[in-house]
C-alpha cells in the first residue's frame, strides 16, 4: 500500500501540479478502481485536494519542508523586481499563480495606491476575468482551460468573458500578443491590468501585472512588465537567458 501511495505522491512534483484519474492511473500503471480508492483517502487526510482541473497538492503536503519551494523560490526571485515595477510604473503589481480556475496572488505591491485595489495577498480571483489569469491560461492546452474554467464559467461584471468561445479567442489574441494579456474591468469595475506569465520547461509557473485606472493607457508600461518577466525568469530558468520576448499590442 505504502508503495502505491509513494507512486502516486511522487506525481505531484509542483504545487501547481494537477493531475486527472485517468492521467495518474496511467502513470503509475495502477489499476483505476485502486487509484480511485488511494486518490479519494489521500484526499481525505488532506494531503491532496480534488479540483475542477483535477487532483493536487493539499494542505498537509505543502505544509511539508521543501514542497512550498516552487512558490517561495518565485516570490524571492520576483521581488525586487515587482518593486521596481511599482517604482517605475508608479502603479500597483501583482504575482499570481494558477490554481484550478483560480489564480492566487502571492505577492502585491504599490505603496498607499495597494489600498484602492481589492486583491490581497493569499486572496483569490477566477482566472478567465483576471489578466494574469488570461496569460497564464494561454499557454495551456484547450482540454485542460475547458476542464478549469467550464464550472466557472460567468460574467463578474459587463466587460467579463461569459463563454468558453470567447475565452479562446481572447486566449488566441493574448498568443498573438507574445503573452500579454489586457484586463478592462473585468474582474474589478473601473480597474484595468496587464499580465504577463512566466513561463518555464513544463509550461506557466505564475504571472506579473500592473493595475491602475481602467481608462489609462495600460499599453504604455507594457514593455516595462515584460522587462520585470525576462528578469525574474533569467533567474528561474537558466534556458530562459537571452530568450526573446516580444510584444505585439498592434493585434486585435
Amino acid at each position: 500500500m505504502m508503495e502505491r501511495v509513494t507512486l502516486i505522491m511522487d506525481l505531484f512534483e509542483r504545487p501547481q501540479t494537477h493531475l486527472t484519474l485517468e492521467a495518474v492511473s496511467r502513470r503509475t500503471q495502477l489499476p483505476r478502481s485502486t487509484t480511485h480508492r488511494i486518490l479519494d483517502q489521500l484526499v481525505r487526510l488532506d494531503w491532496l485536494r480534488h479540483t475542477v482541473a483535477g487532483y493536487t497538492l493539499g494542505a498537509r503536503a505543502l505544509g511539508l519542508g521543501g514542497r512550498d519551494s516552487g512558490h517561495s523560490a518565485l516570490r524571492a526571485a520576483a521581488a525586487p523586481h515587482l518593486l521596481d515595477l511599482a517604482v517605475r510604473t508608479r502603479m500597483v503589481v501583482h504575482l499570481a499563480v494558477l490554481d484550478g480556475p483560480e489564480i492566487y496572488y502571492l505577492d502585491k505591491v504599490g505603496g498607499r495606491a495597494a489600498v484602492d485595489i481589492p486583491s490581497k495577498v493569499g486572496g483569490r480571483a477566477v482566472a478567465h476575468c483576471t489578466g494574469l489569469g488570461k496569460a497564464m491560461l494561454a499557454w495551456l492546452p484547450p482540454e485542460e482551460i475547458d476542464a478549469r474554467c467550464a464550472p466557472v464559467m460567468a460574467r463578474r461584471t459587463p466587460h467579463s468573458i461569459g463563454r468558453l468561445d470567447q475565452l479562446h479567442r481572447e486566449l488566441g489574441l493574448v498568443r498573438r500578443r507574445n503573452g500579454l494579456a489586457i484586463d478592462r474591468g473585468e474582474c474589478f469595475p473601473d480597474l484595468g491590468c496587464v499580465g504577463l506569465a512566466l513561463r518555464g520547461p513544463e509550461g506557466p509557473v505564475g504571472a506579473i501585472s500592473v493595475v491602475g485606472d481602467g481608462r489609462s493607457p495600460l499599453e504604455l508600461v507594457a514593455p516595462l512588465v515584460v522587462d520585470a518577466v525576462r528578469a525574474v525568469s533569467e533567474e528561474l530558468f537558466e534556458t530562459s537567458r537571452g530568450a526573446g520576448f516580444g510584444v505585439d499590442l498592434k493585434s486585435g
